[in-house]
């Protein structure tokens, strides 16, 4: 019976010069395979069962990916270990895998690069960012691009590798509030205390501007020409703030011509030396 066993495990399913394949290395293959899976089933689950369900679905959907490289790796060295000589399959598609990995290099950076993201939530759909000096409302988080509203109700699609060799800027990631100002310059002799009173007022009620958070006027700089101010505030919305700034700085103007406030522009003393 053992040897009937033995017989039918050597039996040689294919038999050539270079490849010898038998039942035995069959059944090592399956083997492999089902463990293979059960193992990233895990690895899986225990990556995933934290996320969001959102996140989870993309991760998902690239693990799918990642599970068919697992597979041919576990193929390779199944047949490797049962004494199946694999150079000869590597030595046939070794020019095919260097061409198809220069073309996929950039594309699984940015992979990679989204998985990072997904799994250390260091980025949301909602959050509103400042990428290369434009500023957008992130609207779609994919494994390999981001897709950013601007301000101009355009589109920006960013290659998500991006995030991790760029510096970043997430204005809502500590908060959904975002503190803006608006800058002036008011001519010298004029009464600072009354500039402060003014620009404060001119802040105050201003649709957008969170009622709840302190407005603060500094005075910055003696400047060449003008003494200058910022007025310093927080608004809901960040995607609304040059409307926000645009209404403030409409108020600002009429209330200084009210109260007879100057704003100067550039001046200079020249002195004639005979």
């Amino acid at each position: 019976m053992r040897k009937q066993i033995i017989d039918f495990l050597s039996f040689k399913l294919v038999d050539t010069d270079k490849v010898d394949f038998t039942v035995w290395n069959l059944l090592l293959l399956i083997f492999a395979l089902v463990f293979t899976t059960y193992a990233l089933r895990f690895i899986r689950n225990l990556i995933t069962r934290r996320l969001p369900q959102e996140d989870k679905n993309k991760f998902v959907s690239v693990f799918q990916f990642i599970k068919y490289i697992a597979y041919i790796i576990a193929v390779m060295f199944t047949l490797h270990s049962s004494g199946i000589n694999i150079n000869v399959f590597l030595t046939a598609s070794a020019a095919v895998f260097v061409g198809i990995g220069f073309a996929l290099q950039t594309f699984f950076q940015d992979i990679i690069s989204g998985i990072l993201m997904i799994l250390d939530q260091s980025l949301h759909v909602g959050d509103i960012i400042e990428v290369d000096g434009k500023v957008g409302q992130v609207t779609e988080i994919k494994l390999r691009s981001t897709r950013m509203k601007t301000r101009n109700d355009r589109i920006m699609i960013i290659p998500n590798n991006k995030f991790m060799t760029d510096p970043l800027f997430n204005w809502t990631q500590n908060s959904k509030i975002n503190r803006e100002q608006v800058s002036i310059g008011v001519a010298y002799g004029s009464d600072v205390n009354l500039v402060k009173k003014v620009l404060e007022q001119c802040v105050e009620g201003v649709n957008g501007v969170v009622t709840t958070k302190p407005i603060l006027v500094l005075f910055e700089d003696f400047a060449d020409s003008s003494l200058n101010f910022s007025v310093y505030f927080y608004v809901q919305n960040g995607m609304e703030s040059p409307i926000i700034q645009s209404e403030i700085r409409f108020k600002i103007d009429d209330a200084f011509r009210r109260n007879k406030i100057e704003i100067p522009f550039p001046q200079r003393d020249i002195h004639i030396i005979n």
